[in-house]
């Protein structure tokens, strides 16, 4: 009894900073969802206006675009992370020259704030001066401005996102790969099992609960992605990129439309844990009755 009043007791100071810095803020911005309030207006009070703001997110279409060019954004980005950071898993598990070398570059893009990962990529693809528009008019002919093209701006922060997020999912994977036991696949070798064969009946059951985490996470980072695009593109050229967090920060800031924007995040917030839920019943339920 005195040990569980201690743990209690050490777990205080941390429960009360994610009640204050978590519960509060969400609380706050669930009722000001309620609510219109433009303190820079004539009348700046909080007026209570109900649902309205949910009713207007169904029929304005910005919202509605922004919406459409997120969940190409999050499709893209999050299944090549997934692609890709296996394969880099199952390669870092072998043995080759430079491994260490080639592992700590391929992990530096962690290590870099959002805003700094946004110039650069801003710099490397800048028409005048980038080498990125350099390269591709040399070897190919193509003239990359993201300024001016819609499709070459997403595919521009989507490789970005590719570039910064996949050493996270290639880490994580390493960590379920070397923990799986090698018992049922020596099993499999000898019954004749091939490799696609022991990919998705038994690597794959093995490492769902590290792949569903690891979506998890990248699903919420990428449904609130802000700061890389707004270095990169300002959402342009147009709405192309202007993601739902991108849009969520034009109509707080700018606009200072505070009790819409936090409708929209209220929204997103319900969207994302309705995506996780998804995602855990398709792959982790069926897994879990058996």
């Amino acid at each position: 009894m005195r040990s569980n009043r201690l743990g209690w007791i050490l777990l205080a100071p941390t429960l009360f900073v994610l009640f204050l810095f978590g519960v509060v803020p969400f609380l706050y911005v669930v009722w000001l969802s309620f609510h219109q309030w433009n303190p820079f207006a004539a009348n700046p009070d909080i007026i209570y206006n109900g649902a309205a703001n949910f009713r207007r997110l169904v029929f304005d279409a910005g919202f509605l675009a922004s919406l459409g060019v997120t969940v190409a954004f999050v499709f893209f980005a999050v299944v090549s992370e997934l692609i890709l950071g296996y394969i880099l898993a199952q390669a870092f598990l072998k043995e080759f020259p430079g491994k260490a070398i080639f592992r700590t570059i391929h992990t530096l893009p962690l290590i870099m704030a959002p805003i700094i990962v946004g110039s650069i990529w801003k710099l490397m693809t800048t028409p005048s001066i980038g080498i990125i528009p350099s390269l591709l008019d040399s070897w190919f002919g193509y003239d990359l401005n993201i300024g001016q093209s819609a499709t070459a701006a997403f595919t521009v922060t989507v490789i970005m996102d590719i570039w910064h997020w996949t050493p996270l999912v290639t880490l994580t994977l390493i960590a379920a790969l070397v923990s799986l036991p090698p018992d049922p696949f020596e099993q499999a070798q000898i019954d004749g099992a091939g490799k696609r064969q022991i990919f998705w009946h038994i690597t794959l059951p093995m490492i769902a609960p590290a792949v569903v985490a690891t979506v998890f996470i990248r699903l919420m980072d990428a449904l609130r992605t802000v700061d890389e695009v707004l270095m990169l593109t300002g959402g342009g050229p147009g709405s192309a990129t202007r993601y739902l967090g991108v849009h969520i920060f034009k109509e707080v800031f700018p606009r200072t439309n505070y009790g819409y924007g936090s409708a929209i995040s209220v929204i997103v917030l319900y969207l994302t844990i309705v995506v996780c839920w998804l995602l855990y019943v398709s792959m982790l339920a069926p897994r879990n009755k058996k």
